[in-house]
This record gives structure tokens, C-alpha cells and sequence, in this order.
């Protein structure tokens, strides 16, 4: 009862965070058109199909992290984790996506410049426009990263990211937009030049979700600090020796562990068994009551 009442309470903090992230988005997606069409700014629209993505990934995650709380049932004995794993790799994608076709409207306006083709220089409400930006979406990113540490989703931590990678875009426009604003029309290529400048921003948080989900999905080991730290757990009890075959995973949000170790040859069975369940307390204390811990007991030798 009381895993599922922190289940509950784990949901309810995701989707407060979230949705209060997607409000902010949506409001300013439609400020960020806005300006961008009325000031005649590349950068400010691409700044808007960004906060449009942050929006839609909002979403995603919502819709994710309820499936991934499910509890295990016969056809899924691990529980529904991969589904927040699944949520962390759609966000990345799609920041990824952004990025690539951001940069190359910028690279394509950059082209026309050379060319000789003038470009407009954007309205003062844009650049007003992305620093209102930056400090929302800063405010934003702030409170989904310390929410989703709280709860250790992965998921959310990834949308955070999203916010943050929002922000800096914002910081980018403001730069090209500002610099096109006082230096005049010669210096209207900035505006574009921001653009292509953040794309690559957001393209390589796009990479750092994308490979630590793609890691999880691939059934990666865990980091060799934490390995050693389960070790060290282990090792606590005084007639625990030797852990060999050592295998560890993520699944979404709960880690798994598979091991042999071995104890006294002389110990009764029962006294074996009180020994493994107090190792698997102790592991569960350091890394969540739905760590899955299977360990095989087997004697030391003489």
C-alpha cells in the first residue's frame, strides 16, 4: 500500500511539473509566431517550432511516464519501465529533427545573403520576445531537473533538458536578432547566423538523450562506479565473499541486479537465506524499494 501511495505521489509530482511546463510552452510558442512573423525574424520563428516541440514532447512524457508506472502483470514481469526509457528516446528524436531542419533554413538565408539577396532586419518586439523566453524557460528547466532528481525519472530529466536547450536557443536569438537590430541592415545575416548557431546547441542535447536511451534499450551495464558501490554493499557482510557473474541493467526508472556470490559452506540453509535477504535490504535502501535483485548463493571453497 505504501509503495503504491509513493507510485501515486511520484505521478502526480511528474504531471504538475510537466504540465505546468507545457502552459509556459504553449504560451510562449504563440508569442515566439507572433514576433517572428510581424518582426520578420528567421530566428524568432525557429525559436517558436522549437517551443512547439517542447510542447508536443510535454505531452509525450504525460502519456509515457502513466504507461511506465503500470505494476508488472504476467505478460510483463519487470513492470512497464522501457516505457518512460521509450518517452526519453521520442524527446530526443524530436529535438534532433528541430535542430537539423533549423540549421538549414539558417544555413539557406545565410546563403542568400552571400549572394547578394538583402534580408529584413527584425522588429525590437522579437528581441523583447526571447529574453522573456530565456528567463522563463530557465525558470522552467530549473524546476523540472530538481523534480525529476526528487523522483529519479529519466524521462523528465530529459524533457528539463529540453527546456534548457529552449533557453539557450532563446539566448542565440536574442545575440542575432540584437546584433541585427543596432548594427542595421548590413548585419541583418545574424539573425540566421543565431539560428544555425543554436540548432547545433540543440542537436547535441538531442545526441546526450538519445545515447543514454539508446543505452537502456540495448541493455547497457550500468556505470562501473555503481557496480562497485553494489559490491561494497555486498561486501558489508562479514561472510559474503567472492561476487562473480555480476550483471546489472536499467529498466526505466528501477535498476536490475543479477549476481553469485558465495558464503560459508557450514551455514545452514536457513542462516544462507537471512544472510542474502539482509544483502538485498541493504541494496534496496541505497537504490529503491523495485530494485530487482536476484542472487544465487553458492559455498566458498575449501
Amino acid at each position: 500500500m505504501a509503495s503504491k501511495t509513493k507510485k501515486d505521489s511520484r505521478e502526480r509530482r511528474i504531471y504538475q511539473v510537466t504540465l505546468m511546463g507545457s502552459v509556459v510552452n504553449m504560451v510562449l510558442l504563440l508569442a515566439k509566431f507572433a514576433a517572428g512573423i510581424f518582426c520578420h525574424s528567421a530566428a524568432m520563428i525557429a525559436d517558436a517550432v522549437h517551443s512547439l516541440s517542447d510542447f508536443l514532447t510535454d505531452i509525450v512524457v504525460i502519456v509515457m511516464v502513466r504507461l511506465s508506472s503500470k505494476p508488472a502483470d504476467k505478460d510483463h514481469d519487470y513492470g512497464h519501465g522501457k516505457y518512460e526509457t521509450i518517452a526519453s528516446s521520442i524527446v530526443g528524436m524530436a529535438l534532433m529533427l528541430v535542430a537539423i531542419l533549423l540549421a538549414w533554413n539558417g544555413i539557406m538565408k545565410i546563403i542568400d545573403a552571400i549572394h547578394g539577396k538583402q534580408l529584413e532586419v527584425p522588429g525590437v518586439l522579437a528581441f523583447f520576445a526571447a529574453i522573456v523566453s530565456i528567463v522563463a524557460k530557465e525558470i522552467v528547466f530549473r524546476l523540472t531537473r530538481q523534480t525529476a532528481r526528487a523522483v529519479k525519472s529519466q524521462a523528465l530529466e530529459a524533457n528539463a533538458w529540453h527546456h534548457r536547450s529552449d533557453a539557450l536557443s532563446s539566448i542565440g536569438t536574442a545575440i542575432g536578432i540584437g546584433g541585427a537590430i543596432m548594427l542595421g541592415q548590413q548585419w541583418a545575416v545574424l539573425d540566421p547566423i543565431a539560428a544555425v548557431v543554436v540548432s547545433f546547441m540543440i542537436f547535441y542535447a538531442a545526441f546526450r538523450i538519445l545515447r543514454q536511451a539508446s543505452g537502456e534499450l540495448l541493455e547497457e551495464s550500468l556505470p562501473e562506479s555503481v557496480e562497485q558501490k553494489i559490491c561494497d554493499i555486498v561486501y558489508r557482510d562479514p561472510l559474503a565473499s567472492d561476487i562473480h557473474q555480476l550483471y546489472t541493467r536499467r529498466i526505466g526508472n528501477n535498476i536490475a541486479i543479477e549476481m553469485h556470490l558465495r558464503l560459508p559452506s557450514d551455514l545452514k540453509l536457513s542462516d544462507a537465506h537471512q544472510h542474502a535477504s539482509s544483502i538485498e535490504r541493504a541494496i534496496r535502501a541505497e537504490f529503491g524499494a523495485d530494485t530487482h535483485i536476484m542472487l544465487h548463493i553458492e559455498p566458498t571453497k575449501d
